[in-house]
């Protein structure tokens, strides 16, 4: 039933998110904002509701959950979410690892939101700072070295991770790739311990391997498939002035079921009488993850460390307090300076036992 035109019935705006004269925008969706689409006005706050059952979105805050490796240099990320193609993991190390890691069920997709420090990796090493993105391929053996206490999100996908196609951006895409940081090997010397560990991550693990040597004692490397580092302040962010563009122009890296966007500062719509927020929808074949990594909505902070969960069919969005805000202050404010890295996953997510314990409960 996919058309150019689309039927329209009672009363609409001229114009797809703007002119809105008090109702409510609320988008009905396929694909992730890339199949058919409805546009529905409405005339109360979709997302003004109380749920039970699993399907109740989540708020929690990373510095109020633990993961065992924020208190041991023993410990490990704790699990947030969790699906068949994907597990999401909090890491907020303060100490160097005492072993070697690798991830055997997938690649490895880090963000870095506070801290700094060192990825040794077999590939090389690779320094990192808040903002980065950090991608290990499955199986790379690798240390966590950090110099300040460092706070990672982390994406295990089932399948590779791969840059998504430029389409008509061409060379243009947000993601430029000579903008990637690798690493140049350098064979970690031995350090007269008898044995070093390599502790394996993987579902009914873990397993730690024992060598008699320093497990980092690659001298030279070539090939495809490597481990890097990338900043966000080097993702070219798509922007229109007449139109809120759906989160889909802001895509870093996808894998099969997985795809991780960047909302990065950048201009705010100027036409008059555009929305300049995201509208309400219920992305009915995707899970959201939002992850607020700092900044401000028209003058609103973000609380950095916000994790927010959108289980598909359930409406979500900016509250109407902000959307009022951003309607106020249009002539105020001409930028977006929020920073939130985003996960969409093609099927539902289950939140850990911690996460819902530690549920700030705005929906419950």
């Amino acid at each position: 039933m996919e058309s150019f035109v689309h039927l329209h019935r009672g009363t609409l705006p001229r114009r797809l998110h703007a002119d809105l004269d008090g109702m409510k925008d609320d988008e009905l969706g396929r694909g992730g904002f890339t199949g058919r689409t409805a546009n529905l006005l409405r005339r109360h706050d979709p997302t003004a509701f109380r749920a039970t059952g699993p399907l109740c979105p989540v708020d929690v805050l990373a510095t109020e959950l633990h993961p065992s490796d924020a208190s041991s240099a023993e410990g490990a990320p704790l699990l947030l979410f969790g699906n068949p193609d994907c597990r999401v993991w909090l890491s907020r190390r303060s100490e160097p690892m005492p072993f070697h890691a690798r991830y055997v069920d997938g690649d490895v997709l880090t963000f870095v939101h506070k801290g700094e420090g060192e990825l040794a990796t077999e590939f090389g090493p690779l320094p990192y700072r808040a903002g980065d993105w950090l991608y290990l391929p499955k199986a790379c053996t690798f240390r966590q070295l950090p110099s300040t206490p460092s706070t990672w999100l982390m994406i295990e996908a089932t399948e590779e991770f791969r840059v998504p196609p430029a389409g008509p951006l061409g060379r243009h895409f947000p993601f430029d790739p000579g903008c990637l940081v690798i690493p140049e090997p350098m064979a970690y010397p031995d350090d007269e311990r008898d044995r070093y560990e390599v502790r394996l991550y993987h579902e009914g693990g873990p397993t730690s391997l024992f060598y008699p040597h320093h497990p980092l004692d690659v001298e030279g490397w070539r090939g495809d498939n490597f481990p890097f580092a990338f900043n966000i302040a080097d993702y070219h962010v798509v922007t229109s002035d007449s139109v809120h563009l759906p989160a889909t122009v802001h895509l870093f890296m996808e894998a099969t079921g997985v795809v991780v966007m960047n909302f990065l500062p950048r201009p705010a719509e100027g036409t008059p009488g555009t929305e300049r927020t995201p509208w309400y929808h219920r992305n009915v074949d995707y899970d959201e993850i939002a992850f607020f990594h700092g900044g401000s909505l028209y003058g609103i902070p973000m609380p950095p460390g916000l994790i927010s969960h959108a289980p598909q069919g359930v409406h979500h969005g900016a509250p109407e307090k902000a959307r009022e805000r951003a309607r106020r202050t249009f002539d105020t404010y001409d930028r977006v300076d929020w920073t939130v890295i985003a996960i969409d996953t093609r099927r539902r997510l289950v939140p850990s036992a911690e996460v819902l314990a530690a549920d700030l409960g705005q929906h419950r």
